[in-house]
C-alpha cells in the first residue's frame, strides 16, 4: 500500500487545500517510490493519466478515508490540548481507535504524524473551513462524535473540551440542536434521552416517534460507506445510543 503517498496528501489537504493535497501527493509518491522499486517500472500512460485526474476532479467533494484520518487527527490535538494539559489516556484512545479500525501497521503510522501535529499550533478555523468544503454533513456529525469520545476517555467530559468541541462544530456548520444531541449521548442516558433525540420532554408521542425516524435517518451508518467499512462499524455505536434514548422514552412513555 503507498502509505507515504496517502499520509501525503491527506496532510496536505487538511493544511493546504487542494494545492497542499498536490504538493503532499507529489512528495509522498517520491518516498513511496524509493521504497516500492516496481512503482518505477510502470510506464507511462497518457490516456490512463487524463482519465485518473478525471476521476480526482469528480471526488474533490467527496469525503475521502484519508481525508477523514488526518481531519480527526488535527481536530483530536486541538480538543485534547483544550485544558492547557495532555493526558495520557487521551492519547491512548487515539491510538486505539485507530488500531481498532485501521489496524496496528496503519495505525502506528498515523500516530507517528499525530505526534508531530501535537506539537503544532493549528488554525483551527482555516483547518476547519476546509473540512466543511471537502466533507459531507454526515461525515462531520461523525467527527464530532469522535472528539466527544475522546474528551470522556478520561472518564470526564471537561468543560474547556466541551467549548472547544462547540467551537469547532460551529466552524463545521453542524448545528446546535446536532451538537447538544451529539454531547448528550457521552452523559447519562435515562436522563439525556430527550436531549440525543433533538426534543423536549413535554413532545408528543407522535413528536418522539417523527424525532427518532428523524435522527435514524440522518445518524445511519450506511451514510458512512464512502469511508470504509472500519468507519461504519465505529458509526454504529453512535446509532445505537439514539435506539437506546427513544426505548427510554418508549418505556417511560409505555409506547
Amino acid at each position: 500500500m503507498a502509505i507515504a503517498k496517502w499520509l501525503g496528501t491527506s496532510l496536505g489537504w487538511a493544511f493546504g487545500g487542494p494545492i497542499g493535497a498536490f504538493i503532499g501527493y507529489v512528495l509522498g509518491s517520491a518516498v513511496d517510490s524509493a521504497i516500492d522499486p516496481e512503482q518505477k517500472k510502470i510506464p507511462y500512460n497518457k490516456k490512463r493519466t487524463q482519465q485518473q485526474r478525471k476521476t480526482r476532479v469528480k471526488k474533490q467533494n467527496t469525503t475521502q478515508p484519508g481525508d477523514f484520518e488526518l481531519s480527526f487527527l488535527i481536530l483530536a490535538a486541538v480538543v485534547i490540548k483544550a485544558d492547557n494539559k495532555v493526558d495520557q489516556r487521551e492519547l491512548d484512545y487515539v491510538r486505539r481507535h485507530f488500531i481498532k479500525i485501521y489496524g496496528s501497521k496503519r495505525a502506528e503510522k498515523a500516530f507517528k504524524l499525530f505526534n508531530g501535529i501535537m506539537k503544532k499550533k493549528v488554525a483551527t478555523t482555516t483547518v476547519c473551513a476546509q473540512i466543511r468544503e471537502h466533507m459531507d454533513h454526515a461525515s462531520r456529525l461523525q467527527l464530532i462524535h469522535f472528539l466527544f469520545g475522546i474528551s470522556k476517555s478520561d472518564g470526564h467530559v471537561h468543560d474547556k473540551e466541551v467549548e472547544e468541541i462547540r467551537k469547532i462544530a460551529g466552524y463545521l456548520y453542524v448545528s446546535e440542536r446536532d451538537f447538544k444531541s451529539i454531547k448528550a449521548m457521552f452523559y447519562d442516558a435515562t436522563k439525556s434521552a430527550y436531549e440525543i433525540l433533538e426534543i423536549s420532554a413535554n413532545a408528543t408521542d407522535d413528536e418522539v416517534k417523527k424525532a427518532y425516524r428523524k435522527m435514524v435517518k440522518k445518524h445511519h451508518p450506511d451514510k458512512l460507506q464512502h469511508l470504509g467499512v472500519e468507519h461504519v462499524k465505529i458509526a454504529q455505536e453512535k446509532f445505537q445510543k439514539i435506539q437506546k434514548a427513544y426505548e427510554i422514552i418508549q418505556k417511560k412513555r409505555g409506547l
